[in-house]
């Protein structure tokens, strides 16, 4: 009579476990990744804000909006057209460049920045033109640039939406990332609060949060953004 062989009942179970304990790491490391992403967001952004309250403490101005930074802050504007890269002075860092300046105000805030040592890195608006990219402004964890900017380009519970100085995240944000950075630093919504939805670029608000102002979070939307607001 031959001998049947096969798993034993202890067997099953061992593999059952380490089967376990496989998914169950992979599902933790997933989490590490998404924290480690949200954690560099957050910290980006208040980077950005204490850069701004700092700038504005220590030349009495806005940067980007400065109308003496190529006088006063060695290196701004690059080696050319370097008068140009001063601002219009009317307290908003605004999407428009006035007659005789080199770049829109939210190009040149980075300018400014860098050059006056509150952010790392540095950008030089005049080397590009007006156009935003990733040699004037600063990136994401998923490689698009971020902005500050005085718009109102942003989600609000109320109409019309008032124009206020921002910081957009930039877009290509996976939804459940952008809402955990919400319930973060702020009140899980997305249309309330100091952190908020934005649509900009490619980002369609519908497939981010509802009318409610709730994340989508579990639509699997890749391109999604939030703006800080100031």
């Amino acid at each position: 009579m031959r001998k049947q062989t096969g798993f034993t009942l202890i067997e099953i179970a061992i593999v059952l476990v380490i089967i376990g304990l496989l998914l169950g790491g992979i599902l933790k490391g997933q989490e590490l990744i998404t924290g480690a992403k949200v954690r560099n967001l957050i910290s980006q952004v208040d980077g950005v804000k204490a850069a701004f309250f700092g700038f504005q403490d220590r030349y009495r101005a806005l940067p980007g909006d400065y109308t003496q930074a190529t006088a006063n802050i060695a290196g701004v504007g690059g080696t050319t057209n370097n008068a140009t890269a001063n601002g219009n002075g009317n307290g908003r860092i605004e999407n428009t460049a006035a007659t005789g300046m080199c770049c829109v105000e939210s190009v040149l805030v980075w300018d400014h920045l860098s050059h006056a040592g509150f952010i790392t890195g540095t950008y030089t608006a005049v080397t590009t033109g007006t156009t935003p990219n990733n040699t004037t402004n600063p990136s994401n964890p998923y490689n698009v640039i971020i902005e500050l900017v005085y718009d109102n380009v942003y989600a609000d519970a109320n109409a019309p939406v008032v124009s206020r100085h921002n910081v957009k995240t930039g877009n290509q944000i996976p939804v459940e990332i952008i809402a955990e950075v919400d319930r973060k630093v702020d009140d899980g919504n997305a249309i309330t609060g100091g952190f908020r939805g934005s649509a900009y670029n490619s980002v369609t608000p519908a497939n981010c949060w509802n009318t409610a102002g709730a994340w989508l979070t579990t639509s699997g939307q890749p391109d999604c953004g939030g703006a800080s607001l100031l």
